[in-house]
């Protein structure tokens, strides 16, 4: 008698029941489904972030790599290698084991100049998404918190290129360091203190052992801590999006978070440690060979920092020379205070600024929808003005080569530069306001009438009139999309008094709306209230 018998279940598959049933597999399966529920928008602004995943796994991939071959001390010792130039020179310990890992080691070259890559890369991964952040508006509620974050990567970022810079110990980081230490010295009252304990004595000291932790323990540490902060944040929050057709504070119009958002992410992370690979392999970044030892007593000529530190050498060339005074035994060198104060305040700034904007503009709100830049002139015409100091600064880290380039005397560039500084960024508030304004007074023509379509009529009454294509709703919404702001006034207390802080931010609130346009109003066809009379013009055209 035939029996039939149900096929036994497979080890994979008993395996797999086994970890689904489980209490991780069941969490998991949740985790799943909820990004399953969750949507993301899509739009080009979001693919920064994960350039910025993508450098630092790069950054801390290759740098664990580097950590089995390099020796961080400042020793001295004679170089035999392989790279015969350099045969017989004394030189420290680190460099040493650089030199070695860049032409003994298989494969290490491209593990340093990966290393180096990503780590050029990231701060501007973090800047160009600082700067999507402000120009949108995303930093308002509840993101404000995000903001900090970010602004905090950024800062660790720079703290861990500048010490990574420094660790190879050739002539050019030596002299990177010199110009640090000389900073250092120029603090008063302090600056000898500061620069023993950096240092660990006399210059070089024992700075190699000294930045060494940094760079690999205290920086990753810090960098993965507010990394993860801001995941969670970013988790608990909305995703924020560009207003548009059935978009709104609650909703959001996008693509599953899984599959879809993780493979597009996936192929975008894929993407860019594919090119840091493919450049690193062909593409020569910081060759230490050619640069030699550190020696205290020499400097290189023509040394540039990397780019991410370059508006700080910046700032330091554009002080002009003799800006120093003795006071209580001591030597204040201006040259040195003005540029570290000058700096100071505008990454401060740049941090405070979403908390000046809400107390400014009284808007406690939470806000989901992303703003056009040129919505609000104001803070568009601000963020381009940062651009330009900050664009002055890091130009002035070349002023010399920009004057050996281009046959003109050091002085003239650097005078070109002070001016352009203080009149620069008033120069582009000012254009860049007019800008977005116009742009917004174009919007509300498009709205009005609709688009121009180049179309010359004759009425019957001998009138040449232009036919315009009617905007439809979803971009009617896109054109009209604008905050219902409106400036605070400033009321008196109890008393009557009207205070100097009340008044002051009820000024500063006209300011910064006082250009704002209302925005028109759109019939459910998308179009403006006087596009009826431009629909009569069209009949009686076609009549």
């Amino acid at each position: 008698m035939r029996v039939n018998r149900r096929p036994r279940a497979s080890v994979t598959q008993r395996m797999s029941r086994a970890i689904s049933d489980s209490v991780t597999g069941r969490r998991v399966i949740a985790f799943r489904e909820e990004l399953r529920r969750r949507h993301a928008p899509v739009h080009w602004t979001n693919l920064f972030g994960i350039v910025t995943l993508a450098c630092v796994v790069v950054v801390f991939g290759t740098g664990i790599a580097l950590m089995f071959f390099y020796q961080p001390s400042g020793s001295l010792t004679r170089y035999d290698g392989s790279y015969a130039p350099l045969h017989g020179s004394t030189m420290s310990q680190a460099l040493r084991s650089t030199l070695a890992l860049s032409f003994d080691v298989r494969g290490g070259m491209l593990l340093r100049q990966a290393h180096h890559w990503a780590a050029l890369l990231l701060p501007a991964a973090i800047i160009l998404q600082l700067l999507v952040t402000f120009f949108t508006g995303a930093f308002r509620r509840p993101r404000t918190g995000m903001w900090v974050l970010l602004f905090g990567i950024l800062i660790v970022a720079l703290a861990g290129g500048w010490s990574g810079y420094a660790l190879p110990d050739d002539m050019l980081s030596g002299t990177g360091l010199r110009i640090t230490q000389g900073i250092v010295l120029g603090i008063p009252v302090m600056g000898t203190w500061l620069s023993s304990l950096l240092f660990g004595g006399e210059f070089p000291g024992s700075i190699i052992e000294h930045l060494y932790p940094l760079h690999v323990a205290v920086v990753p540490a810090l960098l993965v801590l507010l990394l993860v902060l801001r995941a969670r944040s970013a988790w608990f929050h909305k995703p924020p999006q560009f207003p548009a057709q059935g978009r709104s504070e609650r909703i959001v119009v996008g693509v599953p978070l899984w599959p879809n958002h993780a493979a597009r992410n996936g192929g975008l992370f894929a993407l860019v440690v594919g090119m840091l690979v493919l450049v690193s392999a062909f593409v020569t970044v910081d060759p230490v060979w050619l640069y030699g030892p550190s020696d205290p007593a020499a400097a290189s000529a023509g040394s540039q920092p990397d780019w991410y530190t370059g508006f700080l050498d910046g700032a330091l060339r554009l002080v002009p020379p003799g800006w120093e005074f003795v006071w209580l035994g001591h030597t204040w060198s201006f040259s040195v205070l003005v540029p570290l104060a000058v700096v100071g305040l505008f990454l401060l700034a740049v941090l405070v600024y979403p908390f000046a904007e809400e107390w400014v503009t009284a808007d406690h709100r939470e806000h989901h929808l992303l703003d056009r830049p040129r919505t609000v002139p104001v803070r568009t015409a601000i963020g381009v003005a940062g651009v330009v100091f900050y664009g002055v600064l890091w130009s002035a880290g070349s002023a010399d080569l920009v004057a050996t380039h281009f046959g003109l005397s050091v002085e003239s560039v650097v005078v070109l530069l002070q001016v352009t500084l203080v009149v620069g960024p008033i120069a582009a508030f000012i254009l860049t306001r007019r800008v977005a304004i116009g742009l917004q007074r174009k919007d509300q023509e498009i709205l009005l009438h609709g688009y121009e379509t180049g179309r010359i009529v004759r009425l019957p009454g001998g009138e040449y009139v232009e036919i315009h294509r009617p905007v439809d709703a979803p971009e009617a919404l896109r054109l009209s999309s604008a905050g219902d702001y409106v400036p605070i006034a400033a009321h008196p207390d109890d008393d009557g008094h009207l205070h100097l802080g009340d008044r002051v931010r009820a000024r500063l609130s006209e300011f910064f709306f006082e250009d704002r346009m209302v925005p028109v109003q759109h019939n459910d066809d998308g179009v403006g209230e006087e596009r009826t009379h431009e629909r009569s013009i069209e009949r009686a055209s076609r009549s």
